[in-house]
């Protein structure tokens, strides 16, 4: 199977990793390639255009892996493209013309936007527990935050960053509804490379169905900080509680607490799951690879994932919600992080986590 990764930067070496692992450890043929801007000395067939690439490797899965920036130029030449995707997300930035993209990519056999807290074991254990007892949402919060001040990496910022946990709202209710914006409070920053007015946080409420949910992200969290929070009703009108905590206190460490509580306070714990995985080869990869295995399985023996991919209607759904973040958010003057004459960015070779 011929796999074309659009993009070699950090994103794209990610994949790269998680590829190739999966090749050595199931024994699959995974043939993959690279589009970039220029070549890089490694051992994978190069190509400098999407073009040259569709037509002569004949992919049959491509990565999007360029800047965000970049997404819907390459989108855009996909058009027309037959085989399964695969694109880092968010989709598109708050800038691009979304609906014209969107009639541009209905070719596609498959469509995966990497929303990767979908495949930890964690989240997907809430969901289990939300649907087997059929309970309902009356309010959720997030803090969804880390730091990406003076990073090399160019951004459309915080939206992308903000993406994961509106996502899981809705992926572990989805009896709940559509998620609603009803207001949004943010910060712009020269924090990015990207602009001097980057919007870099937001804080909002909406509704998802009858609960209200309240929400804060960042791309200027000085610490990783990414935590969801539930309340339930059951059948019997109980109330529960559910904390779902993500990459604490390393990457891929993922933590699921469900409790009630008595007349007296007291905490009743009905569930807590904890994962540490450290396969060799997968650091900060365990979620991403997931995601990849069920793609590869899906293309090449036609088998249904275990859990539906994030497709193009769910990306454009959430991307239609970053933009009215963007649009709507209410920002006081902007917040300047740059105050000598150049600007120390964060080394491309800087360690795993404090890149992810």
């Amino acid at each position: 199977m011929k796999i074309l990764i659009i993009g070699l930067g950090y994103a794209g070496q990610r994949y790269q990793r998680a590829f190739e692992h999966i090749a050595a450890s199931t024994g699959m043929p995974l043939i993959l390639a690279y589009v970039g801007r220029q070549k890089k000395p490694i051992d994978l067939p190069y190509f400098d255009s999407v073009g040259r690439a569709l037509e002569e490797f004949a992919p049959e899965i491509v990565v999007v892996s360029v800047n965000d920036h970049s997404h819907a130029s390459v989108l855009q030449q996909l058009a027309g493209y037959r085989g399964f995707v695969i694109c880092e997300k968010p989709l598109v930035t708050p800038q691009d013309d979304l609906a014209t993209l969107h009639a541009g990519l209905g070719q596609f056999s498959g469509f995966a936007l990497d929303l990767v807290e979908r495949y930890s074991e964690a989240s997907r254990q809430l969901r289990e527990w939300v649907e087997r007892h059929d309970w309902q949402l009356v309010r959720a919060n997030f803090h969804w935050g880390k730091d990406r001040i003076n990073d090399y990496r160019p951004t459309c910022g915080v939206t992308s960053e903000v993406i994961h946990a509106l996502d899981l709202l809705g992926w572990i209710c989805p009896q709940a509804g559509q998620l609603r914006l009803q207001g949004v409070l943010g910060v712009r920053s020269d924090f990015s490379i990207s602009g001097s007015e980057v919007l870099d946080t937001v804080l909002l409420t909406a509704s998802l169905g009858e609960a209200q949910v309240t929400g804060y992200s960042s791309f200027v969290n000085i610490v990783r900080q990414r935590t969801v929070d539930f309340s339930f009703v059951d059948r019997d009108a109980q109330l529960i509680h559910a904390r779902l905590e993500f990459d604490t206190p390393r990457w891929d460490h993922d933590q699921l607490r469900i409790w009630t509580r008595d007349a007296n306070g007291a905490e009743d714990v009905q569930h807590a799951f904890a994962t540490a995985p450290d396969e060799p080869g997968l650091d900060t990869l365990h979620k991403l690879s997931r995601l990849c295995l069920q793609v590869v399985r899906a293309v090449a023996l036609k088998e249904p994932p275990r859990q539906a991919f994030a497709d193009l209607d769910t990306a454009v759904a959430l991307q239609r919600l970053l933009n009215d973040l963007e649009t709507h958010a209410q920002t006081p003057p902007p917040t300047r992080y740059v105050h000598c004459e150049t600007r120390v960015l964060m080394a491309e070779d800087s360690d795993l986590e404090s890149l992810g």
